[in-house]
């Protein structure tokens, strides 16, 4: 397993911060706290490390200005607070990082800009360009458009997108809980601290929690996703808290945090982006063969499939999910929802006769997919492992 590493000695480091770190409910802006984070990351940079900045708090800081009421906002209550609180927010880290002659630059992203792959090479283009002239990229999801069907609904998924969209080695999550526990702490006392996560099993999803406070929209189960897709592109993760000033440099001090180790075996920039899609557009439900075979390091084949679900098109991404119902893989169909539905369980030389065309011999082919979980003995991973080298 891959050791933890000094912050000093990664390369490229997403930052999150979470809502409630950078905003108070009834005070606003936490300017001191900001001003003492910027310092973090002008320390970074000093050290030739490129910074990016996932920053939560729009929607916060615009319903504090707005002197909305407590409690859960409107769609539309929600889109006008983040208008009003982007511009503050923004101008709130241009004028903090401006202490350490840092230039910073807003990028407002939705879901499509990264679930589409046009958008999604457009968005990489411009923030690898704003690190190359040595620019502080400080992103937030596009709140004032977003709706609850077409949004991530929360910074941690949004961060994880970033950081394998960049090629970052590092990703870091502040908020208002300085880990992992084996069970939320704030309602078991004998929950036990987690600081080294070699793998993320079942059993550590198993662990995730809600949302803790009103200005947060994820929680601890939003975090391992988050893991899950930087991981599994080779970036490291750790959660930590934010609630002390200067947090980075609490991190290099030793404060307690939890560390997510990076995949051994990264997969690919394009297959970065297909396990990292947040809305997979159908599912793919298959047998026990096909989990083997998929851990072996095999294509899809239509006689693996029990059913179908989801209105799909040709290339789309889907889960495909195991007889556990647990997913295991993600992948670009090679079949419209309708097709697939048609030739599900049967052998591939009956595609033709059933179609009326040849179509391919694989549902999802090898070469588009990606495993989400381990699945097969240790041999048939490494077999999987040596196939994609």
């Amino acid at each position: 397993m891959t050791s933890r590493k000094p912050l000093g000695r990664y390369r490229r480091v997403v930052i999150k911060i979470g809502s409630a770190l950078l905003v108070d409910r009834k005070a606003g802006l936490k300017k001191a706290w900001l001003d003492a984070m910027c310092a973090d990351i002008s320390g970074l940079k000093a050290r030739g490390i490129d910074v990016l900045v996932v920053s939560s708090g729009a929607i916060a800081l615009g319903r504090s200005v707005l002197d909305l009421p407590s409690g859960a906002l409107k769609l539309e209550e929600s889109q006008a607070a983040a208008a009003v609180g982007q511009i503050a927010l923004a101008r709130a880290w241009s004028e903090s990082l401006s202490h350490g002659e840092i230039v910073a630059g807003q990028i407002l992203l939705t879901l499509g800009d990264t679930e589409e792959r046009r958008r999604y090479l457009n968005a990489r283009a411009t923030i690898n360009q704003l690190l190359k002239i040595g620019a502080v990229p400080i992103i937030n999801e596009n709140d004032t458009v977003a709706t609850s069907e077409i949004r991530y609904g929360d910074n941690d998924r949004l961060a994880a997108r970033v950081a394998t969209m960049t090629g970052a080695d590092l990703l870091i999550l502040l908020s208002d809980i300085d880990g992992l526990y084996t069970a939320p702490p704030h309602l078991d006392p004998n929950a036990t601290f987690l600081e080294t996560i070699s793998e993320i099993t079942p059993e550590i999803e198993a662990m995730a929690g809600g949302a803790a406070s009103e200005l947060s929209r994820g929680g601890m189960r939003t975090k391992i996703d988050a893991g899950k897709i930087a991981t599994a592109s080779g970036c490291a993760m750790i959660i930590a808290s934010g609630k002390t000033d200067s947090p980075l440099s609490a991190i290099e001090s030793g404060a307690r945090s939890s560390w997510f180790a990076p995949s051994g075996t990264p997969v690919t920039a394009r297959k970065t982006w297909i396990a990292g899609q947040l809305q997979p557009a159908g599912e793919l439900h298959v047998d026990d063969g096909a989990v083997t075979a998929l851990g072996a390091g095999k294509s899809l084949l239509p006689a693996g499939v029990r059913s179908v679900t989801g209105l799909f098109s040709r290339g789309d991404t889907v889960a495909i999910i195991g007889p556990a119902g647990r997913e295991i893989a993600r992948g670009l169909v090679s079949y419209d929802a309708e097709d697939a539905r048609r030739i599900a369980g049967r052998k591939s030389a009956e595609i033709e006769a059933i179609l009326g065309y040849p179509g391919r011999a694989a549902m999802v082919h090898r070469d588009d997919m990606v495993m989400t979980a381990q699945v097969g003995s240790k041999s048939e991973r490494q077999k999987k492992d040596a196939s994609y080298a």
